[in-house]
């Protein structure tokens, strides 16, 4: 085994990260500007959604532990969201300097975070497009990296929806508290009021052997990639033989980043209509905006 993939060297990793998380105070955010505001600010975008038709979302893990480059890498991510304007965005990894840089660039969202402190996940709702009706937090009893589910219930133009994400377990030596997280997500996608659609996304560390040994998804609540057909092009979300921003040699590819769906019982509402990967161009310093791809996810929204 390669010496960056143990747990233990992972585990040492993820330790540092947490430590540098918790000396964040040194990074400031808020105060930075562009040449282009267009890059940086996020708001409602007419050319690229029909109101009332369809629904973008974007789920992404931006990787606020590596503060390396961190200014212009949050610059990056904010120019995507400004670019699709999306409804709905799910984050993972998400620090206070960047949460704060959220707030000051993202004024026509709600943001609403799983934690405050050390690192987190946060889902960011459209002003003027989702009404937010309540939100919860499930925490994971025996998580051992400050992970829960984060839960939001909205409405969409008449649509209940319930919206969740989280940031699973990582590295291979957790799977075991991986798979009873995502056994505790999929019981809470079934609990949801039948009226509602529910949608979970985010960075489930998940290995597909994994999802079988938890007996698969059950019946009503599908993978959107899969239900997709399983596109090629959107396959894999860490890929670090395209991704370099973490300096691995070794060629790995999988598809953490994934989202789950659960239709409404009256079936035809809302339906999942394409992927794509996000964040796959270099930004000036070198590096991509995150070590992980992000997700686009385009909804139909029926009326």
């Amino acid at each position: 085994m390669a010496a960056w993939k143990s747990p233990c060297f992972l585990n040492c990793l993820f330790i540092l990260g947490l430590r540098l998380a918790s000396q964040n105070n040194s990074v400031d955010l808020t105060n930075e500007e562009t040449t282009d505001s267009t890059t940086s600010k996020i708001s409602p975008s007419e050319d690229t959604q029909q109101e009332n038709d369809s629904m973008f979302s974007i789920t992404w893990n931006i990787d606020g532990l590596d503060l390396n480059n961190l200014s212009e890498r949050a610059r990056g991510v904010c120019s995507y969201l400004a670019l699709y304007s999306p409804d709905v965005i799910f984050l993972q990894e998400v620090i206070p300097p960047y949460y704060s840089y959220l707030k000051k660039r993202a004024s026509d969202y709600e943001i609403i975070t799983g934690h405050e402190e050390g690192y987190f996940t946060a889902i960011m709702l459209k002003k003027s497009r989702v009404k937010l009706k309540s939100q919860e937090i499930i925490p994971f009893p025996s998580t051992k990296m400050m992970r829960n589910l984060l839960c939001v219930h909205v409405n969409v133009s008449g649509n209940e929806l319930c919206l969740m994400t989280s940031h699973l377990e990582s590295t291979r030596g957790h799977a075991a508290e991986r798979m009873n997280q995502l056994k505790m997500v999929l019981k809470k996608m079934q609990e949801a009021p039948e009226s509602a659609t529910v949608i979970f996304a985010g960075d489930t560390n998940l290995r597909d052997q994994e999802v079988t040994k938890c007996g698969g998804l059950p019946n009503n609540i599908v993978d959107v990639w899969e239900f997709l057909g399983k596109p090629k092009h959107c396959q894999y979300t860490w890929d670090t033989q395209m991704n370099s921003n973490l300096g691995i040699t070794a060629a790995c590819k999988l598809r953490f980043d994934r989202i789950f769906f659960r239709a409404a019982a009256e079936e035809g509402h809302i339906i999942p209509r394409s992927l794509d990967l996000l964040g796959l161009e270099k930004l000036d310093c070198g590096r991509f905006p995150s070590d992980h791809w992000g997700l686009l996810c385009n909804l139909d929204v029926i009326l």
